[in-house]
């Protein structure tokens, strides 16, 4: 991965979400995006494991879920009432 890559998937242009459906806090945060109508990118770390190393370069963890604004700032395992309060700081 090179550092031109690392930096694309740290500062997304749309909002991304790395998760997995059996996953019961990305399920949550999911809910979360789509009750706002928040327009992401959902990368299924089932269907595409290669992601998993994205998610790991931009957290430095193997939690999941990573949402990653297009700010650069990032979550692991967000609460509902840390990513709310961010998409309210970012006018989603």
């Amino acid at each position: 991965m090179t550092e031109d890559t690392i930096t694309d998937i740290r500062r997304p242009q749309t909002l991304t979400m790395y998760g997995a459906t059996w996953c019961g806090d990305c399920r949550r945060a999911k809910r979360v995006l789509d009750t706002r109508g928040v327009e992401y990118v959902n990368v299924d770390l089932v269907a595409d494991p290669t992601r998993a190393d994205d998610a790991e370069a931009i957290s430095g963890r193997k939690n999941i879920p990573v949402v990653v604004f297009p700010d650069g700032e990032f979550f692991v395992e967000p609460t509902d009432a840390e990513l709310s309060a961010k998409l309210d700081a970012v006018g989603l």
